[in-house]
């Protein structure tokens, strides 16, 4: 039977709870225990998918094709947790549940409530995840923060769980701030009014992790579990990492968080390995060349809006060639408004590698084509990701073949040179398109750069696009030096390009950023920062 760590929040949100339980998943897998992790987002939202990432970062796509919290994205990278839509609940999908229940019958015409039928499917879904998955812990993060409304049902099922399954087989681990205030001072107060808020719902904590910018001392450990109830030897600090989230299981194991959780849920273990991580870090800290990408995407952007990207970059740089990653954001509307290829140069002067990543809208969409054509002009390294691959082709059709129309109906209709549609449209059907998601198998086309890259002819990437480039213009592209490199199966749809006089010019429809590892690096990204170092691969 498993046991469960439930984690939850206080004070305020972004406290890294994500990496946090992501960490410890991370350092119980190295003690030889096998795991499984659960994101409970309080949003009414069916899933991620309409979530704006200028709100909510990315959206992470698990293999099965559901749309996710970016959480899911940490999940994957310090663990070996095969992450499903089982491991991502979202209030609106219980409350989806709950409803298609009620409509089908199955509460005998009982009147539907909160409790007991929401908090029971919400424990439905955390320990369904136990039982299918036979993990020894199930790590469950309840997102939101403890006095939001939205996260009272979670609280309230988690506080179920608790007396049902039993303390010791349940550890509650409770995150909270601990700020400084002018002067330097540390200010308990903040963690003392969430806990209270915590334990008004039910719960008491096990342990406390304090996002602080330095260690505590021992007397505020001890302050804090004065007043909050908890052993003083269950105090941890979070603290401000230096370099990488990836320093945080190294963190934790030192402090002894894994340890103390073990102890509480009285599970025997073998001795915590993390050479992984240890290894890692010596890389990062002794890295000797750098390198500097410049990643093109929508005005003022976060950088969770392209969080995968942004680490499948930085695992290349540091685990196989040891270098030192700087990113530079580029503004496509700005790049838009340049008038001279002075200018335009002048963006990219310090650029060994640009990288468009997948991008939906069509504002900016003249400033990713214009850094699609100095990168091909200028035989710079490039990788463009979903809409970075079909720009490829929509910037052959414009600058080689002279089709000063050609575009994708995503953004104009009347194009008579639609390079980039809907697959509907290209049958000549008027049926709205479906989004394809989640892992496709990909075949390569021998004796191409990408297929020497991946050393095989048919590969499973994860996908998420309604628009394909059709097939109808890949001889005019092939005779301007762009190569259809890969198709999908079994429909032979065109799944990556390449350029054929160029240093390193790679698009792909699908998106591997999602399946790289700090341990084990995405071989298209390793090729392609390789190549921004000038290294043969």
């Amino acid at each position: 039977m498993s046991k469960y760590i439930l984690v939850t929040s206080g004070v305020c949100s972004s406290l890294g709870k994500g990496v946090a339980s992501a960490s410890l998943g991370s350092l119980l897998e190295c003690s030889g225990l096998k795991i499984s992790m659960i994101k409970c987002d309080p949003y009414i939202n069916l899933d991620a998918g309409n979530i704006s990432p200028f709100q909510h970062g990315e959206v992470y796509v698990t293999e099965d094709g559901t749309e996710t919290d970016l959480d899911l994205g940490n999940f994957s990278r310090f663990t070996s947790v095969n992450v499903t839509g089982e491991n991502c609940i979202t209030i609106g999908k219980i409350y989806n549940q709950v409803i298609q229940n009620e409509r089908a019958g199955k509460y005998n015409g009982r009147t539907v409530q909160v409790i007991p039928h929401i908090t029971d499917e919400i424990k439905r879904n955390i320990l369904n995840s136990g039982s299918r998955s036979g993990a020894d812990v199930v790590i469950v993060e309840i997102g939101g923060t403890v006095g939001d409304i939205e996260s009272i049902p979670y609280l309230e099922a988690t506080r179920q769980l608790i007396n049902e399954l039993g303390k010791n087989e349940v550890c509650t681990i409770h995150i909270t701030l601990v700020p400084i205030i002018t002067g330097g001072e540390l200010k308990t107060k903040p963690t003392q009014h969430s806990v209270k808020q915590l334990q008004e719902s039910g719960i008491q904590p096990d342990i406390l992790l304090c996002r602080t910018k330095d260690m505590l001392d021992a007397h505020l450990r001890k302050k804090l579990a004065l007043f909050c109830n908890v052993p003083s030897d269950a105090v941890f600090a979070s603290v401000d990492v230096q370099k990488s989230v990836y320093e945080l299981p190294v963190i934790f194991h030192r402090e002894g968080l894994d340890a103390c959780v073990l102890k509480k849920l009285a599970l025997t273990a073998e001795r915590c390995n993390i050479r992984q991580w240890t290894t890692f870090l010596e890389k990062l800290n002794t890295s000797g060349s750098k390198v500097r990408i410049a990643v093109v995407g929508k005005k003022d952007y976060l950088d969770d809006c392209y969080k995968s990207v942004r680490e499948a970059l930085f695992h290349a740089a540091v685990t196989s060639f040891g270098a030192e990653l700087i990113i530079d954001k580029i503004d496509a509307e700005t790049i838009e408004g340049l008038r001279s290829e002075k200018e335009i140069a002048h963006a990219f002067k310090d650029s060994d590698g640009i990288v468009v990543p997948a991008n939906y809208g069509q504002r900016g969409f003249l400033g990713l084509l214009v850094a699609v054509k100095y990168a091909r002009e200028n035989n710079i390294p490039y990788f463009g990701i979903n809409l970075g691959m079909q720009l490829m082709a929509i910037e052959t059709g414009r600058s080689l073949c002279g089709w000063q129309d050609a575009d994708s109906t995503e953004f104009i209709q009347n194009s008579t040179h639609a390079i980039i549609s809907l697959p509907e449209e290209q049958a000549g059907l008027s049926v709205a398109g479906t989004m394809k998601l989640g892992a496709a198998p990909v075949r390569l086309v021998k004796n191409t750069k990408l297929a020497a890259i991946y050393k095989k002819t048919t590969i499973s990437e994860r996908h998420r696009n309604k628009y394909t480039f059709d097939s109808k213009y890949t001889k005019d592209m092939e005779a301007h030096g762009l190569v259809a490199c890969a198709v999908s199966e079994p429909d032979n749809r065109v799944e990556a390009f390449e350029w054929k006089n160029h240093i390193w010019g790679i698009g792909v429809q699908y998106h591997p950023e999602f399946a790289s590892r700090p341990s084990k690096p995405h071989p298209l990204f390793v090729s392609f920062i390789a190549a921004t170092l000038g290294q043969e691969q």
